[in-house]
């Protein structure tokens, strides 16, 4: 689990570099985001672990982790527009979004309206993200493993050390 949730390494500098997140709110953003993913990734196992009643789900998420294979590779190197994300421009459409940021508030008044900040944008979309890995790992550990305990501790584990290794890696990640 935590080798797959690496990636999410790669996602934090795209994320955080995109919407100009300076180095001492990456924390708070980090923290919330985790605290998110450790939610979606309860629910994520909960529902894998009933569905893993019936024999022919396995048969479903293996297919399912081959087709997600099979796109990666023939995928090009795109360049990622989180302004693209379909969460994004929803919740764009219900509150609107400034680029000021504001200390460390996900949101800020102007006026009489609550405005969204780059803050809150890079978390929502860092939630996004998550969830997608999600829709990928679950189904590979729940195939190693049928417990849903060591399937959530394992995803716990490995999303917390997620948040350290970023920090650590953070000053040299433009060599890789």
């Amino acid at each position: 689990e935590y080798s797959l949730s690496v990636d999410n390494i790669f996602i934090f500098v795209l994320v955080f570099s995109y919407f100009g997140i300076p180095a001492k709110y990456k924390h708070r953003v980090l923290f919330y985001g985790i605290l998110g993913a450790l939610v979606f990734r309860a629910i994520f196992i909960a529902m894998g672990s009933a569905l893993m009643q019936f024999h022919w789900v396995i048969y479903l998420f293996g297919g399912f982790l081959i087709l997600t294979g099979i796109k990666m590779f023939f995928t090009s190197n795109e360049e990622i527009k989180p302004e693209k994300n379909l969460l994004i421009r929803i919740f764009r459409k219900f509150m609107p979004v400034t680029n000021k940021i504001d200390g460390r508030s996900f949101f800020l008044k102007i006026g009489d309206r609550w405005h969204a900040t780059p803050l809150f944008i890079a978390l929502l979309f860092l939630e996004a993200t998550d969830i997608i890995f999600a829709v990928d790992s679950v189904p590979a550990i729940f195939a190693v493993t049928k417990e849903p305990f060591i399937v959530f501790t394992s995803n716990i584990f490995a999303i917390l050390g997620l948040r350290s290794l970023y920090f650590m890696l953070a000053g040299v990640i433009d060599k890789f």
